[in-house]
């Protein structure tokens, strides 16, 4: 079997460590005799598992003593329904502040004004998401129960450089495509969400990390499984959870440790997109389509001058090994996820098919 390098923006690659190591223990975790996908949620070795998940990210992302980690239902999306489920209360007015800078923004926005009275107090979406809006600090007030960014446009390739003072109004991320991939101070934030499938895990679950205070201001009638409380009583374990993406999470955690934790992984995922960044702003031949002030390092974007010669790179990449580089409708083109689990050898790989294929092209 030949491994290719996998550039889809999800589910996405996972460390070879990682699903080499499940596939050791999948028959037979731990000397039970039975695999971990088929052991009992309330079991000793699942608690062992879960309790070690929870220890590695506190320790990974340096959260604080007042947030709590849930393992929630429904991946990222169902957030954008829970976030104001669990905090739209929060104020009188019954209102939130969002920022649209991309399509999962636009969807996060929309499914909270069922809930809510919801304020776009900034967008880009006159220059397709190209870049992240700039947001007049006036626009957040008290009567805001929280401000909504998407800190990581995994569609247009755009990210938050630096994150949105909100003084006392809590500031929610969803982080689906970049949480663990640099260093965050997590006190700046109310809640962070992120589906696991970009970079901490197997898809159709989402963590969520949550400030301790922000637990007592759901709706009245808020479903259980939507209910933040739920999963901070009874350590996400209210009802049976996806015990497997959580063990899978937890192996990709120790690996993230092994590789010198998150200032390590940072600058390696620095130093790859620059090397991507670097070739297409040295050519007339690829066309980068985020601002470079607000470039993501986890999705690289860009097109061909030549838009006709797409298929044809997207074909002969495919040959080589360079896997899923086709870019979003939305933006065309193409378009590398890069997250943690991409090797420095993978950013080589295409960048030397890039600039051969614009020798043979020129």
């Amino acid at each position: 079997m030949t491994r290719v390098f996998n550039f889809g923006a999800g589910p996405a690659m996972l460390p070879t460590a990682v699903m080499e190591k499940a596939q050791q223990e999948f028959l037979d975790y731990a000397g039970m005799g039975a695999s971990v996908i088929e052991i009992s949620h309330r079991s000793k070795e699942f608690d062992a598992i879960i309790n070690a998940a929870d220890e590695l990210l506190i320790e990974l992302a340096n959260i604080p003593e007042n947030y709590k980690i849930l393992y929630v239902h429904g991946g990222a999306q169902m957030q954008f329904s829970a976030v104001p489920l669990n905090l739209i209360n929060r104020t009188s007015a019954r209102k939130a502040a969002y920022i649209e800078s991309g399509n999962f923004a636009k969807l996060a926005n929309k499914e909270a004004a069922r809930f809510g009275n919801i304020e776009i107090v900034a967008s880009s979406e006159k220059t397709n998401y190209d870049r992240i809006p700039d947001l007049d600090p006036s626009s957040i007030n008290e009567d805001h129960s929280y401000l909504h960014i998407t800190s990581n446009n995994t569609i247009y390739g755009t990210r938050f450089q630096k994150f949105p003072e909100t003084g006392n109004v809590p500031l929610v991320a969803d982080m689906t495509s970049e949480f663990l991939s640099r260093k965050l101070d997590i006190e700046k934030f109310g809640v962070i969400f992120a589906g696991l499938q970009k970079n901490l895990g197997p898809a159709g679950l989402a963590l969520v990390v949550i400030r301790e205070d922000l637990l007592e201001h759901a709706v009245p009638d808020i479903p259980n499984l939507l209910y933040y409380k739920t999963y901070a009583d009874k350590h996400s374990l209210a009802n049976t959870n996806n015990t497997f993406a959580i063990y899978m999470m937890k192996l990709v955690l120790e690996w993230l440790q092994e590789q010198g934790g998150i200032a390590a992984v940072e600058r390696q995922n620095t130093a790859k997109a620059k090397m991507l960044y670097d070739l297409i702003d040295q050519s007339d031949f690829y066309l980068g389509s985020a601002h470079p002030d607000h470039r993501s390092t986890m999705n690289v974007t860009f097109n061909l001058a030549n838009n006709d010669l797409l298929d044809d790179f997207l074909a002969k990449a495919l040959d080589g090994g360079l896997y899923a580089l086709k870019g979003h409708r939305n933006v065309g083109g193409v378009r590398a996820s890069i997250y943690n689990a991409m090797p420095l050898a993978g950013c080589e790989a295409l960048a030397e098919f890039m600039r051969e294929f614009e020798r043979s092209n020129s």
